[in-house]
């Protein structure tokens, strides 16, 4: 990806894809929130998605605990269970960022 990329938006994210595609800007759109919303259907559902080479999307289970609250030290507070999504990037993905 160019440096110059201000890659937090979608925008210059779909520009990029619509390049190496060659297809229009607002298809390019459309496929990339195609495939969030996708990935995140089946997340919120409890399944896995892999994706050879790039990683895993899953959903992890945090436990629920007691501990002391921040703002007042005195009282405890009870952090409930709590369902979290979490991506682990491929081998692939890993060596290419680790080569530049």
């Amino acid at each position: 990806m160019n440096s110059n990329m201000n890659s937090n938006r979608k925008k210059d994210l779909a520009a990029k894809v619509a390049e190496r595609a060659n297809v229009s800007i607002p298809d390019s759109e459309k496929v990339i929130s195609a495939l969030w919303d996708t990935i995140i259907d089946e997340i919120a559902a409890g399944n896995k998605v892999q994706i050879l080479g790039f990683g895993i999307f899953e959903q992890r289970v945090r436990k629920g605990k007691t501990m002391k609250n921040p703002r007042n030290p005195d009282e405890m507070i009870v952090v409930p269970e709590a369902k979290i999504p979490v991506f682990r990037a491929g081998k692939k993905f890993k060596d290419i960022v680790n080569s530049k």
